[in-house]
């Protein structure tokens, strides 16, 4: 049986709607050419969804004259990189934490040195607000320490018993502060004049535990500037309870009750 002669091949005119990179089919079909590579750079004329950047890459790389086991090389490297800058930018992150936080602990311990060094002006007298408070002798500035709650630190189950004892055995007031889950301090024998601190919901201090070499102390601060003869208030922050306990501040902001 005789072999059809092969078809004549396309007309130049054909050959100039081909897209780049791809050669002309001699037999007019292209399933009898067999496979051959179309590179990246001519896909990406025509496959819109193609990885522009990896096409780049490629292209570069053969208009460079680079080896395709260097291009990938490349590639690896700046992955590499990326990652590299990645961890540098967390690391650097938290170094700024951290010394942030060491600027705040820093100073918290110079302003707990200097109020050791030289303690406020203060004396205790009779208060509007409950039976004795503490008032200022001197100007004491915004964000100044007053004065640090000193007593006994205990765990909190001692501090329960305690607390029920001082009930059982008429002690009026009870100074038990809670440091954390574990820790009290109980002024109640063993304190000093800030545990006559009243309570008012509008007040000038506020407590702020902080750790000084590795220990928790209990610090009044200033919210405000606080004049002379000032007395000294802050916020106990009391649970909310059944029973309540009345508040007697007299602050325009009062809430009626202490829990």
């Amino acid at each position: 049986m005789a072999r059809s002669p092969s078809p004549p091949p396309l007309p130049p005119a054909s050959l100039e709607e081909l897209p780049p990179g791809v050669r002309p089919s001699a037999s007019g079909s292209a399933r009898t050419e067999g496979y051959y590579k179309i590179p990246e750079s001519a896909k990406s004329a025509y496959l819109l969804q193609r990885n522009r950047a990896i096409v780049n890459v490629s292209t570069a790389a053969t208009s460079s004259g680079t080896a395709p086991a260097q291009a990938s090389a490349i590639s690896r490297s700046n992955r590499v990189n990326t990652r590299r800058l990645v961890q540098g930018m967390e690391q650097a992150t938290k170094l700024l934490t951290s010394a942030a936080v060491g600027e705040s602990t820093s100073s918290d311990l110079l302003k707990f040195n200097q109020l050791r060094t030289r303690k406020k002006q203060l004396k205790f007298a009779r208060s509007p607000i409950h039976d004795w408070g503490l008032y200022a002798m001197e100007s004491i500035p915004m964000g100044e320490m007053v004065i640090e709650y000193v007593g006994e630190v205990i765990r909190a189950q001692v501090a329960d018993k305690r607390e029920k004892y001082y009930e059982r055995t008429g002690i009026g007031s009870s100074y038990l502060f809670r440091v954390d889950d574990d820790a009290v301090v109980d002024a109640t024998k063993k304190g000093n004049l800030g545990r006559l601190i009243n309570h008012c919901c509008a007040p000038n201090c506020t407590a702020k535990i902080i750790t000084i070499n590795g220990e928790k102390k209990i610090v009044i601060y200033a919210k405000t500037n606080i004049e002379p003869g000032e007395e000294i208030t802050y916020d106990y922050h009391f649970p909310l309870e059944q029973e309540k306990i009345p508040c007697l501040c007299g602050s325009s902001r009062c809430r009626g009750f202490l829990n």
